[in-house]
């Protein structure tokens, strides 16, 4: 039997959907003006819809009233708006785990909380841009997906780095620091799949609730995280 195919949204189609309610439209550069950054928002919730390929330029111009070939105005190619949207999110999360706020806590415990915390938070607030940015890299020209490469691996050291002083340090469990931190990420990660603003947990709350979960990865059993003074605090992403 042959498979079925999913049906492919239209820009109409999308308007008020609340899985496509987030953050996203508050990541692009100002200095980029107003309409850039309105098709880098129609960009993200047609990829995000429809992916990258199936994606027409006509899709994105039309979801802000434009003409078919305004995007051309702006960007030189439907890749180089998919290469922005990647790079700009991979960029803002790293920015905003790599925040002296989090950097200078000495604590090893309460440093990978804050991290865990804030980069969970992030994905969340910021969800639809997020998965564009996770399950669309195949989209990118071979440059341009090394150059995410580069900042995915920034990202992967400064998690590698809270583990591994906590292991070193002798506050966690003797662990497998690359698989542990791997595993870390994909925890405030997975969310992007099935997370939406309107529903039961807020974004700190689940920054939290993750942060709480990676401690337990790390930690040795006999240590108890609230009298360690680690439990819920709250986080901000932007």
């Amino acid at each position: 039997m042959a498979k079925r195919r999913q049906a492919r949204f239209t820009t109409q189609d999308l308007e008020g959907l609340p899985e496509l309610d987030d953050e996203s439209p508050t990541l692009w550069d100002e200095s980029r003006g107003e309409v850039p950054r309105k098709l880098l928002t129609s960009a993200v919730r047609c990829f995000a819809s429809n992916g990258f390929h199936a994606t027409t330029t006509r899709d994105i111009s039309s979801g802000v009233g434009l003409s078919p070939g305004a995007l051309y105005v702006h960007f030189p190619s439907k890749e180089d708006v998919l290469f922005e949207i990647i790079r700009t999110a991979h960029r803002r999360v790293l920015s905003y785990v790599s925040e002296p706020a989090v950097l200078t806590v000495e604590d090893p415990v309460r440093h990978l909380r804050a991290l865990v915390a804030r980069y969970t938070e992030w994905h969340a607030r910021h969800h639809v841009a997020a998965r564009v940015s996770q399950y669309e890299l195949a989209g990118l020209s071979a440059a341009h997906y090394e150059e995410i490469v580069e900042v995915r691996h920034e990202t992967n050291v400064v998690f590698r780095a809270a583990v591994e002083r906590g292991v070193t340090t002798g506050v966690f469990a003797d662990i497998d620091v690359k698989r542990v931190s791997r595993a870390i990420l994909s925890l405030g990660i997975d969310l992007i799949r099935w997370y939406r603003l309107d529903g039961s947990d807020s974004p700190g709350q689940l920054g939290e609730f993750t942060a709480q979960l990676a401690l337990k990865m790390v930690m040795t059993p006999d240590i108890d995280l609230e009298a360690a003074g680690v439990g819920a605090q709250s986080t901000s992403a932007e």
